[in-house]
């Protein structure tokens, strides 16, 4: 799939470039086992409340629920408000896997003339897109005449509230 995309991919074996404009990223730490949360059986109830029971059904390792491949993920900070509507709000720390390949429908990170963008990633008629899930912002054409460079997919999103 990738030998037709308008763009480059950086290889996940690869450190990470360096990126401009001050944006912050993250590393993964070495992992600690020893490091687990509690998860109780129970759900919580999103509309009507239910009794909650009293015990803890395991632990939960959080790099385990978020991170596929650690060898190949980091962490991004998301600024601006163009992807508001895929629910990425500003500050929101963005887990990034650079193994996954870029596929239409995913929301990516890409280097568009050296400057980072998190955007979905559209295809229609044969012309890919960077599309913002925001009306206020305009989608981005992959022609030739950009510089774009596909960093990864991001797999979630870890959102204060």
């Amino acid at each position: 799939m990738t030998e037709s995309l308008p763009f480059s991919i950086l290889n996940p074996a690869q450190p990470l470039p360096s990126i401009r404009d001050g944006l912050a990223w993250f590393h993964l730490a070495k992992p600690d086992k020893n490091r687990r949360l509690p998860l109780f059986i129970s759900k919580v109830a999103a509309g009507f409340p239910s009794p909650a029971d009293d015990y803890v059904e395991k632990t939960l390792d959080l790099e385990e629920l978020l991170i596929q491949k650690p060898a190949a993920t980091f962490f991004v900070r998301a600024q601006g408000d163009s992807m508001l509507g895929a629910g990425i709000h500003p500050n929101d720390i963005l887990v990034v896997d650079r193994s996954k390949e870029p596929m239409p429908d995913k929301i990516v990170i890409c280097a568009v003339n050296g400057e980072l963008t998190v955007k979905r990633l559209m295809v229609t008629d044969g012309q890919w897109r960077l599309k913002a899930e925001n009306p206020a912002y305009p989608d981005i054409p992959l022609t030739e005449d950009l510089e774009t460079v596909f960093w990864g997919t991001v797999t979630n999103v870890i959102h204060p509230v």
